[in-house]
């Protein structure tokens, strides 16, 4: 079995948002090399569909990649809170929007060559509007956009995240069955 070994790591940077290391790994043939592992806190992401079968997003810059897209809510989980309730929390505050009972989609591991980073998809049906947004910087304009249209945000390049492309791509398919 090819199994690559994890014989120790040191931290090389730390802080609240991720923790950088450099770990010694043995390789299955018995070589060493010093690899970067990104250990990061999980993230919540919730997909809130309405009764006409709408998705409530967000239009947001990315400053890395400096685009522009489509995307779900989502946050990190905070230390002690349970994932669902990120899920929820992070919906309110980016959106002014609290979703109804969040339900467990899919779990990713979005880049898992250097990071242990898992980013949990959560679904909703429905929410109750209690104001604008906590975290209204979060975004340029929160709207709810119809399930039908995702396949050509896609395709426009105006939808890129991968969670969100993940979570909104099985949602339709589990909803269409």
């Amino acid at each position: 079995m090819a199994v690559w070994r994890n014989l120790g790591e040191r931290v090389v940077n730390a802080n609240r948002w991720f923790t950088l290391c450099m770990a010694d790994v043995e390789l299955p043939d018995g070589r060493h090399l010093d690899h970067y592992l990104l250990r990061q806190k999980p993230v919540a992401v919730t997909a809130v569909v309405d009764d006409h079968d709408r998705v409530l997003m967000l239009w947001r810059h990315r400053f890395i990649p400096d685009s522009w897209g489509w995307e779900l809510p989502s946050g990190v989980v905070e230390d002690g809170e349970s994932i669902e309730d990120a899920a929820a929390r992070e919906t309110l505050e980016e959106t002014g929007w609290h979703p109804g009972p969040v339900h467990h989609l899919v779990t990713l591991e979005t880049s898992g060559g250097f990071s242990d980073a898992r980013h949990h998809v959560y679904w909703a049906d429905g929410a109750t509007y209690t104001g604008p947004p906590a975290d209204a910087i979060e975004s340029d304009r929160i709207e709810w956009v119809p399930l039908a249209k995702i396949p050509s945000l896609i395709a426009a390049r105006d939808l890129t995240a991968a969670n969100t492309i993940t979570g909104l791509l099985l949602l339709m398919r589990t909803r269409s069955l």
